[in-house]
């Protein structure tokens, strides 16, 4: 697996405060990171002609256009890994926040080492290396999950798009169908405890994966199964394919 540690890692920090922006490309340097700041959306745009980061780190408020805004408007076009900021401690900001794409978000004011165990989960989500031997492919429904590859595709063969916490979310239910998960497992297993058990960002993602899936098969809709007092439930038959 990549070293998440060198150099060859690029951080895009859209944040215009700039004793916040200099604090983090001088911490994040240090982690090995090459590090890129701007301060709006306009700037940030002139950054990723030139450059194309492994992960952008997105302040929610920004003068201009919003960061909710921008991330709506890049998760569009791009599978880029997001992390959004947000000084923000309503649960709504963060769900809304979630629902326009972003993988993961942190509340100022923060730890820089919890900004930096956030970046490392991301990148390790987006950043599994094939099996070398054996591709591992589970069809359920009419859908077909090619855990390497990390896509899903539908019966008329086209991609479904899916952030890299929403497939990580799949994943778990396909290695685990047909048993209750509560919240805590979940976050356990897709996030490594990066958020807290009262944390709705589980029923955020569960809400767009259903939406995702049933837009390319309909029956996908009842596949997962909220447990009342316990958690989601994987109702599909799944079997592995070659």
């Amino acid at each position: 697996m990549t070293d998440l540690t060198t150099t060859d890692r690029t951080i895009l920090i859209v944040e215009d405060d700039c004793e916040i922006r200099s604090l983090l490309a001088e911490f994040l340097a240090r982690e090995g990171y090459e590090v890129i700041c701007v301060g709006d959306g306009v700037a940030m745009e002139r950054a990723l002609d030139r450059r194309q980061p492994d992960l952008l780190v997105l302040d929610l408020m920004l003068p201009g256009e919003d960061g909710l805004s921008i991330c709506r408007r890049l998760r569009g076009r791009s599978r880029l890994p997001i992390l959004m900021l947000t000084a923000k401690g309503e649960d709504v900001d963060r769900i809304i926040g979630l629902e326009m794409g972003a993988d993961d978000y942190l509340v100022k004011p923060f730890n820089p080492r919890e900004l930096l165990a956030r970046i490392r989960a991301v990148l390790r989500r987006v950043d599994q290396p094939p099996a070398k031997d054996v591709r591992r492919r589970l069809a359920f429904s009419l859908l077909v999950a090619d855990l390497d590859a990390r896509h899903v595709v539908g019966a008329d063969g086209a991609e479904i798009d899916l952030t890299s916490a929403e497939f990580d979310l799949l994943a778990c239910f396909l290695e685990r169908p047909k048993r209750v998960l509560s919240r805590d497992q979940l976050l356990d297993w897709t996030r490594g405890r990066a958020a807290a058990s009262f944390d709705r960002t589980i029923d955020v993602s569960v809400s767009r994966l259903r939406r995702k899936l049933s837009a390319a098969d309909p029956e996908a809709a009842r596949i997962v199964k909220t447990v009342r007092n316990g958690g989601y439930l994987f109702a599909a038959d799944v079997r592995e394919i070659g």
